[in-house]
């Protein structure tokens, strides 16, 4: 597992933003900042580059931040429930306790994420571009993942219950100490996926078999 995180020396000495959404207004690069107990509902935030950002306590629900690039961001203790990132792009980021609940991550570009301890569950990823991306002890129940290309993607300890998977495939993905109970796939999606022997029985569905 290769996967590079934040930076952190370019994440030290940071200017506090005390007003995210009136920046954003006139510039379309945000760098350098650290954005912090903040709370904003319905806002949009459309074509901007965040660059060596800290969220942290930041709640921004329900709202639009779309076609933006974070590059070299951690967000901590942040909830963006039901808020869209499609068509952002995600270079060298961090989620640490943080709640991303019905997110919509569509058509995404994510490189080098890690998602720890993290709520996920009901998020869309269908469409992203996803490598070396790491979600360790994180929900993603009921989550979508369609038309995926997932390259090193590693599943430690997540919540995986009831996920959707489509066209996707999970050759060499190992989910073995994850949770997958309901997990929707098909037969040529889970060929080559590594699973330990408890989790077969979450599959057999797939081969059409009753258990007498």
């Amino acid at each position: 597992m290769n996967i590079l995180k934040p930076k952190e020396n370019l994440l030290k000495d940071l200017i506090e933003l005390n007003n995210l959404v009136e920046n954003a207004k006139n510039i379309d690069v945000i760098e350098n900042k650290i954005v912090q107990n903040l709370e904003n509902e319905n806002i949009e935030l459309n074509n901007i580059e965040f660059e060596n950002i800290v969220f942290n306590n930041a709640n921004i629900v329900n709202s639009i931040l779309e076609k933006n690039t974070f590059n070299n961001v951690k967000f901590i203790n942040c909830n963006f429930s039901n808020t869209s990132f499609e068509k952002c792009s995600f270079i060298r980021c961090e989620f640490n306790n943080c709640k991303i609940t019905g997110c919509n991550f569509i058509d995404a570009r994510l490189y080098n994420i890690i998602f720890n301890e993290t709520n996920a569950n009901y998020i869309n990823f269908s469409m992203a571009s996803m490598e070396n991306i790491l979600f360790t002890t994180t929900g993603l129940r009921n989550s979508y993942f369609q038309e995926n290309r997932l390259k090193n993607v590693y599943f430690e300890k997540a919540d995986l219950t009831q996920a959707h998977f489509s066209n996707t495939s999970l050759k060499n993905i190992d989910l073995s100490d994850s949770t997958i109970e309901g997990m929707a796939i098909s037969i040529e999606d889970i060929k080559g996926a590594i699973i330990n022997q408890f989790q077969c029985m979450d599959l057999l569905y797939l081969l059409g078999v009753k258990i007498k």
